[in-house]
């Protein structure tokens, strides 16, 4: 009887399952291509085998094939498939890591590219995942979200070049969320008992506000002079200027900020139309953790559809408006988030110590 193991390319060589052993100390004869991963394996557990591209013809002994790993060779009549070694969920993810590796070295345009000539790809990508998600087309969602998923990777395999101390891998930045993950959800990995959603995510911020405390004082940053901890920070003032302004709102509301705050920042002040490369500057909090730090909690469900179509056309008639006045929409929205949050900031430092 022949037997064919099939063994994964992403799984270390011996790194096999007790039947597959069990099949090759029993087998009459071993048969595997010169050049197999696992035959050092073999020789240190002392079985035999024979070199042969192809496997023998049915002699009626226990015959076992071992084709190369990640090889789909066509079954013989009457033999049988075992798997001995078996991909874990995300390893495949060891694919790509290694097809970047070789684009990086081997490829002229991707050899020459940075952070910063990446950086609108990195925009791109995420904006034509979330166009697949409300176009409902799955098979193009999964398709862009892998062109999303190469972003990191490849911004990874740059820095992993570095050698000035700040450089990094892919395996370090998986580290990075996955503590991250582990340290904001103790109500999964720790002793913690929440009621619902709304327990998770005050938890959440809770957590948050006590890492940038630790982190600030571990770095050495004095606390004269230097701005006050806000329930804004991390937001990143460089996202479009609607996402922009929903993220403050959604932080400040979170914050038990008043509502009437944001009617003194939408209306517009001395110096709002000040010189628009100025007023549009994308400059503020670089917070890799994206919109409104989109790795957590944060009202994932979003409103009821009802009412949707109105706002949306009320917004595009503000914008044909803001046109027809000579404004860039952009940049005035923009403009009324940064009011919003000097107005923010300065409610929390009038606040009591205790309160904040």
């Amino acid at each position: 009887m022949l037997i064919v193991l099939a063994t994964s390319p992403r799984v270390a060589p011996g790194l096999l399952s007790w039947p597959a052993w069990e099949a090759l100390r029993s087998a009459a004869v071993v048969v595997a291509p010169s050049g197999h991963p696992a035959l050092p394996a073999l020789r240190e557990a002392g079985i035999a085998y024979r070199i042969a591209d192809e496997p023998p013809p049915d002699s009626g002994a226990a015959v076992v094939w071992l084709p190369m790993p990640g090889a789909d060779p066509a079954l013989p009549a009457g033999a049988q498939l075992l798997q001995g070694s078996a991909d874990l969920p995300g390893a495949h993810f060891i694919d790509l890591v290694a097809t970047m590796d070789r684009l990086r070295v081997q490829c002229p345009w991707d050899a020459r590219q940075t952070h910063a000539s990446l950086a609108p790809h990195l925009l791109e990508e995420s904006y034509e995942a979330v166009e697949a998600l409300e176009a409902g087309d799955q098979r193009a969602l999964r398709e862009e979200l892998g062109d999303v998923l190469m972003q990191p990777v490849f911004h990874a395999r740059i820095a992993a070049e570095r050698d000035d101390g700040t450089g990094y891998t892919i395996d370090d930045v998986a580290d990075g969320i996955a503590a991250k993950l582990v340290r904001r959800h103790p109500h999964v990995f720790g002793d913690v008992t929440v009621s619902g959603a709304d327990e998770v995510t005050q938890n959440w911020d809770e957590i948050k506000k006590r890492e940038k405390a630790d982190q600030a004082e571990r770095s050495g940053v004095p606390a004269v002079g230097q701005p006050a901890p806000s329930a804004l920070d991390g937001v990143p003032f460089g996202q479009p200027a609607l996402a922009l302004a929903a993220a403050l709102q959604r932080r400040a509301a979170r914050a038990g900020v008043p509502e009437e705050l944001t009617l003194p920042a939408a209306e517009p002040h001395a110096g709002a139309r000040d010189d628009a490369g100025a007023r549009d500057d994308a400059g503020g909090p670089d917070d890799a953790e994206g919109p409104d730090d989109a790795e957590g909690p944060d009202n994932a469900d979003g409103p009821d559809d009802a009412g949707s179509p109105d706002i949306g056309r009320e917004l595009f008639r503000l914008v044909a408006q803001a046109r027809a006045l000579g404004l860039d929409p952009e940049a005035e929205l923009r403009a009324a988030a940064r009011r919003y949050g000097d107005l923010v900031r300065a409610w929390e430092r009038s606040r009591p110590p205790a309160d904040r």
